[in-house]
This record gives structure tokens, sequence and C-alpha cells, in this order.
């Protein structure tokens, strides 16, 4: 490893963009301490270069243990919560075990991480937190309602915490990928509601009839992603969110538009909420 190289702690390198991260890292001489639910990788590297630990992001004290042997080699500069899958299909009719799981591994998961992480970042005065979010949370579209609110919370939360620990030289970025190729699309990271009523055959069946259209040729490259998210770790001033993919950028513009338009819209009624004793702004 040069002087300048980076240790990173990455969840789930064990396929799609976990693996493709931690493949390009250690090409480039960094340090990658990654983690797969079994705690093997084939993963090819040079001697030293990579740990893999075995972790189940919804086991709290594991997740800490995992956390506490992490640091102990040394500081960690990144920690890039990648971990995650799928739920898609209506709100309706999504089951309280699907909904409970979607929540504990998509935002309890990286929450745990976070939080873990938080004291040995703060005794190093430095580091940044990356989350891989998605373009549905911040674009949500129909028949992602729960995989969206998981993705939804861990933007919440990650636009507080930087406004928490900036002062402490930490930082944090969001990434929004729109459709990538990767094995998202498989059975293997995305799981559907079995049973759906066919008034919802136009909205969120529409979306699953799309994904299962496109699997396998999605437009995004992994390997420019991976590409653009190191690019951003290494500028000066990385931003909060990093979306990715033209898909991406596309849904977060109209969103944005919709939203102005909505708050241009009602915003004499918003205004006019305040006690008679108060100043409108």
């Amino acid at each position: 490893m040069s002087d300048s190289a980076k240790t990173w702690f990455i969840t789930g390198i064990s396929r799609g963009l976990g693996r493709e991260f931690a493949s390009q890292l250690l090409a480039r001489g960094d340090r990658v301490i990654g983690t797969t639910r079994d705690g093997h990788s084939d993963i090819a590297a040079p001697e030293g270069s990579l740990v893999v630990l075995a972790l189940d992001v919804t086991d709290g004290d594991a997740v800490r243990e995992v956390i506490d042997a992490a640091f102990a080699t040394g500081p960690v500069d990144v920690i890039l919560n990648n971990a995650g899958y799928g739920l898609m299909g209506s709100i309706e009719n999504a089951t309280e075990a699907e909904i409970d799981q979607v929540m504990d591994v998509n935002f309890h998961g990286p929450r745990r991480v976070i939080q873990a992480a938080l004291p040995h970042l703060r005794r190093q005065r430095g580091g940044h937190i990356v989350n891989i979010t998605s373009i549905a949370g911040i674009a949500a579209g129909a028949g992602s309602g729960f995989y969206a609110a998981a993705k939804y919370a861990l933007e919440g939360l990650s636009q507080s915490l930087v406004q928490e620990v900036a002062p402490l030289g930490i930082k944090v970025t969001c990434v929004e990928p729109g459709a990538f190729r990767t094995d998202f699309l498989t059975d293997q990271s995305l799981r559907t509601s079995p049973d759906m009523a066919d008034d919802y055959s136009a909205s969120a069946g529409a979306t699953l009839n799309y994904l299962a259209k496109i699997a396998g040729s999605q437009p995004g490259d992994p390997r420019k992603a991976v590409q653009a998210v190191i690019q951003m770790v290494e500028a000066p001033k990385p931003p909060l969110h990093l979306v990715l993919g033209p898909d991406a950028i596309g849904r977060t513009d109209a969103m944005l538009k919709a939203f102005a338009a909505d708050l241009d819209a009602w915003r004499s009624t918003g205004m006019g909420t305040n006690h008679q004793d108060q100043a409108t702004g």
C-alpha cells in the first residue's frame, strides 16, 4: 500500500456493486475490509490488502464486533454501506414480515454500521460515510413503496448526520443509482410480493413488468458507477448527494420540478398558518 492508499470498510462484497467496489479498489492499491454473510470471498487480492469478515447487518452485536475489529487494524477512511436488497409490489399487499425485513436490512443495517463506526471516526477526526441508497430514495415509483421507504429513511438520517459530524471532519454522502447492470433484478437480490390486486396492474404491476423486461440489460455500467464514487471520495468537498445514471438524473429533475410546482401553487396557504403575532418572513 502506498502512503496515499485508503482503507475502505464495505458491507456486502459478494456480488453486484459491492464486489465491483472491492475489485477496483484493490486494483488501485487500496485496502478493503469487506463483509459477506459467510465470511468468504473469491476476489483476487494482494496479500494483506483484503480482509473478509462474516456479517449479518441485522445483528446489532455482530455489527459492533466487526466494526471494532476493522478499526483495530488501523484508521478506516471510508465506511461504505452497500449491503441491501429490493422489495417490489403494491403497498397494500406487502406483509408485515416483508416490511420488517426490508427496513431491517436496508435502513437499520446501515444505521447500525454508522452508529458503531461513529465513535471511531470521531476519535480519528475524519472519515467518509458513503451510503448506497437508490433513486427510489428520492423519487419513488409505483411498486417500490417499502423499499423506497427504507431508502428515504437512510437519506433523512444522512441529511441530519452530515450536520452533526461535519464539524468533526467527517463527511457523508448518499449515492443514488438508477438501473445498473448488476444482479439486483434477479431473485438473489430482488423480492416481490406474490399477491397483488388487479386494480394495481397499471401501476405497481407495470413497474414489475418493466423491471422483468430490462433485467440483464439495465443501461448503467457498474464499473463506471464505482469509478464515479471513487472520484467523489477523492474530491476535497464531496457532495451529500451523488445521483448516478441518466435515468436517475431524469427522475430527480422531474421530482424537483413537481415539488417546486406544489410549493409554489400552495405557497400562500402554507405561509398563512402562523399565529398573528408572528412575522411571516
